[in-house]
């Protein structure tokens, strides 16, 4: 028998507050619920299939970077911030079906852990063995978000031409991953990109991509200099040549702002690109991660 501890009536009262704030947190949770519901009744019937109306990655990074700018004490703010990503998953759940596929082969499993970290771990979430496949099952409503690799320069059949569409039901681009640091993730440190059918919505801290075709030979460098000429800032260049180098092309540009297709920033590149045959896609776009100074990133 281990003998009772003395009695300590500071710290039986310190333990008797921690209890009260327990069931305060449990009460707000429970109210935060009820007022989801609520927001799914003002909002009508549910979304189309094939929609997610109700995944908000714009919103839900502003949230996150306004509880960082408020965030004191000795509390990890990285740990705020994975305990909010469970909630604001749970609560999406609550709105309407809500599934993740991960491109997450068996030698490529650090994307599964980067997707269970972010969308918590109650979202089902299903492996599959391309990123094709990832954003076929959103195209197809088996699933509501997909999880692909960050694009590389190197990558051989590059799964973002196949998101170089102007057609409504092509998915795009709404989040980068990891948003907060990598945390336990296993594998390769690459970052990967969430593709949902919503679009993207400003943040004030944003990176938005184009998907840019061109009919004839055209240097990086000139296309630099044609977007940056228009109030584009490019932040990084992927190409992909149908047949052969001297050919028509596929750009992959990421731009340093937040960009929609009516943005008259889009017109102005092309009337500066003249005879150059040129068309410009928005592929969506995402809130800037958040950075911590022990991120290993």
């Amino acid at each position: 028998m281990t003998p009772a501890s003395p009695a300590n009536p500071a710290l039986d009262e310190l333990r008797r507050e921690i209890d009260q704030i327990d069931n305060s947190i449990h009460d707000l949770l429970m109210r935060r619920a009820s007022v989801v519901e609520r927001i799914g009744v003002a909002k009508g019937p549910g979304p189309a299939p094939g929609q997610a109306v109700f995944l908000r990655p714009g919103r839900e990074a502003v949230i996150l970077r306004r509880l960082m700018a408020r965030h004191a004490g000795s509390f990890p703010a990285q740990v705020v911030v994975r305990i909010w990503r469970e909630m604001i998953s749970a609560f999406t759940r609550l709105q309407g079906p809500f599934a993740v596929a991960v491109y997450a082969p068996e030698d490529r499993r650090g994307f599964w852990d980067v997707a269970r970290d972010h969308f918590g771990s109650l979202v089902p979430m299903s492996a599959v063995n391309s990123p094709v496949a990832a954003l076929r099952a959103v195209a197809e409503g088996t699933a509501t978000v997909a999880i692909v690799p960050y694009p590389a320069e190197d990558d051989a059949d590059p799964w973002w031409r196949f998101v170089v569409s102007s057609d409504a039901s092509t998915p795009r681009i709404v989040a980068r991953l990891p948003f907060c640091g990598r945390g336990n993730a296993r594998g390769e440190d690459r970052d990967a990109l969430a593709l949902a059918m919503v679009p993207h919505e400003p943040t004030g801290d944003d990176r938005s991509m184009l998907g840019i075709e061109l009919g004839a030979d055209l240097s990086r460098g000139r296309l630099k200099d044609f977007l940056e000429a228009s109030g584009l800032p490019p932040t990084s260049f992927c190409t992909w040549h149908a047949r052969d180098r001297s050919g028509p092309s596929i750009h992959l540009v990421e731009i340093a702002d937040f960009v929609d297709p009516a943005d008259p920033r889009l017109a102005d590149f092309l009337a500066r690109m003249g005879e150059i045959p040129a068309r410009v896609n928005v592929l969506g776009g995402y809130a800037v991660p958040l950075s911590f100074p022990n991120d290993a990133r």
